[in-house]
């Protein structure tokens, strides 16, 4: 079955309908490149190989739809675009006439979906990339929803945790351009609603976010080995000079030699620094709420930081 359930079998046989211009073999069976006008409309030129679509073709839908790849034995395989009636596309890999293996999907509104498949949904990991707000969730799918661990990116704060049935679920953490992070869990509510026509209860699984702890983000600096530090090596280079000579070598005196009031000079400014980053986290706690949002509201939050 083909994409949209248009693209018919070429084989001849008794009822041969359809129209074909290209190569034949001695048994007189489609084979080499050719062109095919299906009695449906649909239009196929490209390559066979015993009767059937084998290899490079463009496949034409009387829709509008179009496929451009590789076909094995009729089907879609191997590389292939597809593009839909509606102006959306996908380019990457298909299995049996289904998105299978690695691909782009490309919507109609600008967003795009890039990463694994598996029979025709997304699954695996993959990042998609919401074109309105220029948000982007990179992680695990299931079945083509947002399943497992995964980070919803936003453009000053992004949020790190796993994810159930495209909500968030369990312990995770907000990162915070300016520097912080909020540490929490989020636990999934039932709101009930009814429908007026067919008189039915239904739930809807809302996230809430409950805040614990706001940390500072942890820095990494990097630092030189022992036997690497330019200082060791100075006095390594020093001391093969110094055995050429009837004078006994001095040994390598320290880059800098601080006395004890000039140490004491430096702590001030050490303490200062305790105070500006204490003052800072402060100024965290009293600018992140501690109470519960909603995962709706999560975008806000980064205005509520600045401000």
């Amino acid at each position: 079955m083909s994409d949209l359930g248009s693209e018919e079998l070429e084989e001849e046989g008794e009822n041969d309908l359809g129209e074909y211009e290209g190569d034949r073999n001695e048994m007189g069976e489609r084979h080499g490149h050719g062109k095919a006008r299906l009695p449906n409309g649909d239009a196929y030129e490209g390559n066979y190989e015993h009767g059937k679509r084998h290899g490079q073709g463009t496949y034409k839908f009387k829709s509008g739809a179009r496929y451009v790849g590789e076909y094995v034995k009729n089907k879609k395989h191997g590389q292939g675009t597809f593009i839909y009636p509606d102006g959306s596309k996908y380019e990457g890999e298909w299995v049996n006439d289904l998105r299978h293996g690695h691909g782009v999907y490309y919507y109609v509104n600008n967003d795009t979906y890039t990463g694994e498949w598996f029979a025709h949904q997304r699954h695996g990991q993959g990042t998609y990339f919401y074109a309105e707000t220029g948000s982007k969730y990179v992680g695990t799918w299931v079945n083509g929803q947002q399943d497992g661990a995964a980070e919803l990116v936003h453009l000053n704060h992004r949020y790190q945790g796993k994810f159930l049935n495209k909500n968030p679920v369990g312990p995770g953490k907000y990162v915070f351009d300016i520097g912080c992070e909020q540490h929490g869990e989020y636990h999934l509510t039932g709101v009930e609603r009814e429908e007026e026509e067919e008189e039915e209860t239904l739930v809807t699984v809302i996230p809430k976010w409950k805040a614990t702890r706001i940390t500072e983000l942890a820095l990494w600096t990097p630092t030189l080995p022992e036997k690497e530090r330019p200082a060791d090596r100075a006095g390594q280079e020093e001391a093969p000079g110094a055995e050429g000579r009837d004078e006994p070598a001095e040994e390598a005196q320290p880059l800098t030699d601080l006395s004890e009031g000039e140490m004491d000079s430096l702590r001030p400014g050490e303490e200062e620094g305790d105070i500006a980053r204490e003052e800072r986290e402060e100024f965290h706690y009293d600018s992140l709420d501690q109470g519960n949002i909603s995962f709706e509201e999560e975008e806000n939050r980064p205005s509520d930081l600045l401000d």
